[in-house]
């Protein structure tokens, strides 16, 4: 299994020594910092791993089952601590996949699930998601493209990289379609919790026997450089091979990423940060709406969820041409091309990093630089 690189990473690769002094591409709310967990952590902890459960803290996995609003529909046991959701997904897909099998994905999506199954030989179908629909999730499409063969079908709820939403209602037809063939379903949900308008949509795993929900303290928390994610899943077979596989990689997780995370989760704590986050977020988003109205070549579908958007370039103009030259002197001001999801004529706008992200600067450079291409 050779696992080839997509563009997203490609391009994260190449741009890493640019040193760019502005940032208008944040996926993640602002980070904490080590001295924000300090008064509750215990220094006579073992960095041993956690000694208690390959599954990870028994505590963690109760606060992600909580916020994912899963309390009561499944039990401790369906959680698996992962490193990241990333690690999440993998396990999960690299167990179900094998050559030949059907996966159903969504473009613009979260590339590592077409990455993985290319990288196992398997079939790979694509539902587009369309601009002009305000990039909603074509059930008739996704209904029309499963099959006796289809094995699995993966999709990011919230969108990954439009923000876009599924309802309830959506998630409940997704559901059925996935059953009418006896499908996997894995639905990734980093960015949950960072709702602008609605309420957090109910987890697949607690809608569908075979549903699989993945996330991660990274995004809404800010949390990426812990690791730390997890996998729910109803079906026993299913974590237990997932825990084999990652037995032969990760083998366990962390204890420092396990214990940060579980301090983070605590309710009140939780509760306090999301708050700080989405009011960031919200203030954020609105003033890069304001900024795009502004801008004759600019035009996007505001998200409804997380931190990132898809902007369209107007005219003649290319995303990673775009892109390119705002990295460079004199704007020194870094974003993503939409061509890390297949959308050459976008680029990817992100309202995260806070302060940090000196994203007013950064928004002040891209016009700069629209206005010498208009």
């Amino acid at each position: 299994m050779k696992v080839k690189i997509h563009t997203l990473f490609e391009y994260l690769l190449e741009t890493t020594e640019a040193q760019p002094e502005a940032f208008i591409g944040f996926s993640l709310s602002q980070s904490p910092v080590l001295g924000d967990f300090l008064d509750d952590l215990d220094p006579n902890l073992s960095l041993d791993w956690n000694g208690r459960s390959f599954r990870g803290l028994p505590e963690l996995r109760a606060h992600v089952l909580r916020e994912a609003g899963l309390d009561g529909i499944c039990k401790p046991d369906d959680v698996l601590i992962t490193a990241g959701a990333a690690e999440a997904n993998y396990l999960a897909i690299c167990q179900l996949l094998e050559a030949g099998d059907e996966i159903i994905i969504e473009k613009p999506g979260w590339p590592q699930a077409e990455v993985l199954a290319r990288a196992k030989g398997a079939n790979i179908k694509v539902v587009e998601r369309r601009e002009a629909d305000a990039w909603a999730l074509p059930l008739d499409d996704l209904r029309a493209a499963v099959s006796s063969k289809t094995k699995l079908i993966f999709l990011t709820n919230p969108n990954n990289p439009t923000g876009r939403l599924l309802s309830v209602q959506d998630l409940k037809d997704i559901a059925e379609i996935a059953r009418a063939v006896g499908a996997w379903l894995i639905v990734d949900e980093v960015y949950a919790g960072l709702e602008w308008n609605d309420a957090r949509a109910p987890s697949i795993a607690g809608l569908y026997e075979r549903g699989i929900t993945t996330g991660s303290v990274s995004k809404a928390l800010g949390l990426q450089g812990l690791r730390t994610g997890w996998m729910i899943c109803p079906d026993p077979d299913l974590i237990m091979d997932a825990i084999i596989l990652r037995e032969n990689s990760s083998e366990i997780m962390n204890i420092l990423g396990e214990t940060l995370a579980e301090i983070a989760m605590r309710a009140k704590r939780y509760s306090a940060a999301i708050e700080v986050a989405r009011a960031d977020g919200r203030k954020t988003l609105e003033m890069l709406d304001a900024f795009i109205a502004r801008q004759p070549l600019l035009s996007w579908t505001p998200p409804e969820a997380g931190l990132i958007g898809l902007a369209r370039l107007g005219g003649y103009l290319n995303g990673e041409e775009f892109a390119k030259k705002l990295l460079a002197p004199p704007y020194r001001t870094f974003l993503l091309p939409g061509s890390a999801y297949e959308q050459p004529n976008h680029i990817r706008i992100g309202a995260g990093g806070g302060a940090s992200a000196q994203l007013e600067l950064g928004l002040r450079r891209m016009q700069t630089l629209l206005e010498t291409l208009g």
